[in-house]
């Protein structure tokens, strides 16, 4: 089964961190990807920019409406993900709390699915 692991991070995280922070940060979770990869659960990962480089699209109406970030309602973001091949549930939440980032943010864990599940 597939499970996406989501790297909620506080949104003002990234620019109160050291640039060295960050990068020890970035390079822990790098060791952590190539080590799902050896385990053969891994089948994606990306790190994501902050918002203050995202747009919000919508359409309304017929129309698209486009919001450039930052999003100042926003509180957190996603930072990143990986996306992995599990037996079940509880293996995705293990591996979860591996996760170098599960102690400067919040790793939420979601089974792949359609969305009418």
């Amino acid at each position: 089964m597939s499970y996406l692991l989501l790297i909620v991070e506080p949104a003002d995280q990234r620019a109160q961190r050291p640039l060295e922070d960050g990068r020890a940060a970035y390079d822990a979770m790098v060791r952590f990807a190539e080590s799902l990869k050896a385990r053969g659960v891994l089948r994606a990962v990306e790190s994501l920019a902050s918002t203050d480089k995202a747009v919000r699209v919508q359409v309304r109406g017929g129309e698209p409406r486009l919001v450039d970030g930052p999003f100042a309602e926003a509180k957190e973001m996603v930072g990143g993900f990986f996306l992995l091949d599990c037996k079940s549930l509880d293996e995705a939440i293990a591996i979860a709390a591996e996760c170098p980032a599960a102690k400067w943010c919040t790793i939420e864990v979601r089974k792949v699915a359609p969305c009418y599940e």
